[in-house]
């Protein structure tokens, strides 16, 4: 039987964006980044040169990369990080290299207001199973993809306060065994 696929959001699931600025949350790391994505974008936001773009905040739980790794599931990046997210975050976690979704677009608009990501990763996932851990997610998204989608799916929605919690782990490790690949 084939595993499900678990695709990861990295802003909100895994690092905690919108924290307190001065009080990351408990069991998190302060880690500062320079993705060439994220220099590209302050350097057009800001009109600064690259050596005065201010690195990037991350929080990152490193129990979060072995809690991943303990899944049943194919983990896939699903992140506007794309392949840099294996730069920056799969070391910080001690995940492996990882396949990632690949983006034709980012952040365009849809015509039945679903999530920007929705339909594309829906078709990428190519009938597999799937688990999709996000902060953005809505109802609407969930039932567009139960009715567009030929295979189980589950959505994930996390708080980008506070970030990926015991509960969602368990969540993911019971609709596996629904799935019948685990046993809880």
């Amino acid at each position: 039987m084939t595993r499900p696929l678990l695709l990861l959001d990295v802003d909100g699931p895994l690092s905690p964006y919108n924290g307190k600025p001065h009080r990351r949350p408990e069991g998190y790391l302060t880690h500062r980044v320079r993705p060439a994505s994220w220099i590209a974008r302050q350097m057009q936001w800001q009109h600064r040169p690259a050596e005065h773009v201010r690195p990037l905040r991350l929080w990152l739980n490193p129990d979060h990369g072995p809690a991943l790794l303990a899944l049943p599931y194919d983990l896939v990046w699903c992140t506007t990080w794309a392949d840099e997210a294996n730069t920056w975050i799969s070391p910080l976690l001690g995940l492996p290299q990882l396949p990632y979704v690949d983006w034709p677009s980012m952040h365009h608009g849809d015509p039945d207001d679903l999530h920007w990501k929705t339909r594309h990763l829906t078709t990428w996932a190519a009938g597999r199973p799937f688990a999709w851990v996000d902060d953005e997610l809505t109802p609407r998204d969930t039932t567009w993809i139960a009715t567009h989608h030929p295979a189980p799916a589950l959505t994930v929605h996390v708080d980008h306060r506070f970030g990926l919690q015991p509960a969602h782990f368990t969540t993911l490790t019971e609709w596996a065994a629904s799935l019948g690949q685990v046993s809880v």
